[in-house]
C-alpha cells in the first residue's frame, strides 16, 4: 500500500510499504476514504530534525473497516467509521472522565509502530473504543464535515467547552486557521453573544464571519490587544480561545482577557516558558486551561448536528489532492495558499 512519511523540513514522500495488518486482538484495519493535513503537521514540516527512516504522517480520517481483531466488539468489516486523532480504550478512568487523550492504553497515530492516516489504510489500536460508526448511506457531500469530527472541528469545540462558552459571553478567538475558525463555529453553536476573531487573512476571516464571528481584528500584538479592548469598552473578553500555539498569541490572549475570564489553548504550544505572574494572569484572577482535544468524548454529540445540517464544519477544507500529491498539500498550507487540504487516497 501507499503511505506518507516526513524525512525532514519540507521533505514529504509517499512510499510503498507493507499492507496494514492486525498486530493485537484489539486492533482493526481501516481503508482510508478521506484524510487531511493538519496545522500541527506543519510544525515538523518547518523544523523537525532530518531522519533516515521517515515519520508516518496523518491522524485524521474516515474510512471503511476491512478487518477486526478477535477482541474487537461492536465493529465489523464494511462499517463506515470516523477515528479520533488519538486512539483510546474508552473505558479507563481518564476516558470515563472525558479525557481520552490521557487514556492509559491509548496513543497516537504515527508513533510507536502505529502508521499514519495519510495512507491507503491504517491499523487502529483499541479499535472498539476508538472508532465511531457512521451511517453507511450518508451523502458523500457530508464526508468533509464528518472528517472534521476526527480533529479540527472538535478541537475548536474542546477549546470552547473547556472555557465554558455560554449565552451572554464575549469570546475572542486568536488565529484564523482551521482550528480557530472551528472555535468560532463551536462558540456560535454554544450561544456566545459576541465573537471577535483575530486574524489577518481576509478569505479566512470572511468564512469566520459566516461561521458566526461578529467582529474581526486584523492587528496583532499591542495594537491588536488595544483594538479588542476598544470593542469591549475596555473590559476585555470573558473567554479567549488561543488556536495558534506561539508565544505572541498567548501574550495577546492574556492582554485581551477580562478580569475573571478564561483562556483556553488548543494551539499546540511551541514554547515551554510563558508568563503566569501578576501582570499576565494573577492580577486578572484568570483561568488558564486547554490541551489536546479528547475528541472521542464529543463525536456522538456533534454527529447529529452534521448529519442534520445544523453545522457545516467541512467548509474549512478548500482543496483536495490525491495521495501522490500530498507533498503539494503541505506546501500549499505552509505557504498559506490553502487553509486545510483533504487527502483522498
Amino acid at each position: 500500500m501507499r503511505a506518507t512519511f516526513m524525512y525532514g523540513p519540507g521533505d514529504v514522500r509517499v512510499e510503498d510499504v507493507p499492507d496494514a495488518k492486525l498486530h493485537e486482538p484489539t486492533d482493526a484495519v481501516v481503508r482510508v476514504v478521506l484524510a487531511c493535513v493538519c496545522g500541527s503537521d506543519l510544525h515538523p514540516y518547518r523544523s523537525m530534525s532530518a531522519t533516515g527512516d521517515g515519520v508516518p504522517m496523518g491522524h485524521e480520517f474516515i474510512g471503511v473497516v476491512e478487518e477486526v481483531g478477535a477482541a474487537v466488539t461492536g465493529l465489523a468489516p464494511g462499517d463506515f467509521v470516523v477515528s479520533p486523532f488519538a486512539f483510546s480504550d474508552n473505558t479507563c478512568e481518564f476516558c470515563r472522565e472525558g479525557f481520552h487523550t490521557s487514556c492509559v492504553h491509548g496513543g497516537w497515530y504515527g508513533i510507536g509502530g502505529v502508521g499514519g492516516a495519510q495512507a491507503e489504510a491504517v491499523r487502529v489500536p483499541q479499535a472498539a473504543g476508538t472508532l465511531v460508526k457512521l451511517p453507511a448511506d450518508v451523502d458523500e457531500a457530508l464526508w468533509p464535515s464528518l472528517l472534521t469530527l476526527s480533529d479540527v472541528y472538535l478541537t475548536g469545540w474542546h477549546a470552547a467547552h473547556m472555557a465554558r462558552v455560554a449565552p451572554g459571553r464575549t469570546v475572542t478567538v486568536i488565529g484564523d486557521g482551521a482550528v480557530g475558525l472551528s472555535a468560532v463555529l463551536a462558540s456560535k453553536r454554544m450561544g456566545a453573544e459576541r465573537i471577535i476573531l483575530m486574524g489577518r487573512h481576509t478569505d479566512r476571516t470572511d468564512l469566520g464571519r459566516e461561521f458566526g464571528a461578529t467582529d474581526v481584528v486584523a492587528a496583532r500584538g499591542e495594537e491588536g490587544v488595544a483594538a479588542v479592548l476598544a470593542l469591549t469598552g475596555g473590559a476585555g473578553s470573558h473567554v479567549v480561545l488561543e488556536a495558534v500555539g506561539h508565544l505572541p498569541a498567548y501574550e495577546q490572549a492574556y492582554g485581551v482577557l477580562r478580569p475573571g475570564g478564561t483562556i483556553s489553548r488548543v494551539g499546540v504550544p511551541q514554547y515551554e516558558q510563558a508568563p503566569v505572574g501578576f501582570g499576565s494572569l494573577f492580577r486578572k484572577n484568570a483561568t488558564l486551561n486547554g490541551g489536546p482535544a479528547p475528541v472521542r468524548a464529543y463525536i456522538e454529540r456533534a454527529l447529529p448536528d452534521v448529519l442534520e445540517g445544523r453545522i457545516d464544519p467541512g467548509r474549512v477544507f478548500d482543496r483536495t489532492v490525491d495521495l501522490d500529491h500530498v507533498a503539494d498539500a503541505y506546501q500549499a498550507m505552509d505557504s498559506r495558499d490553502a487553509l486545510k487540504v483533504v487527502v483522498r487516497p
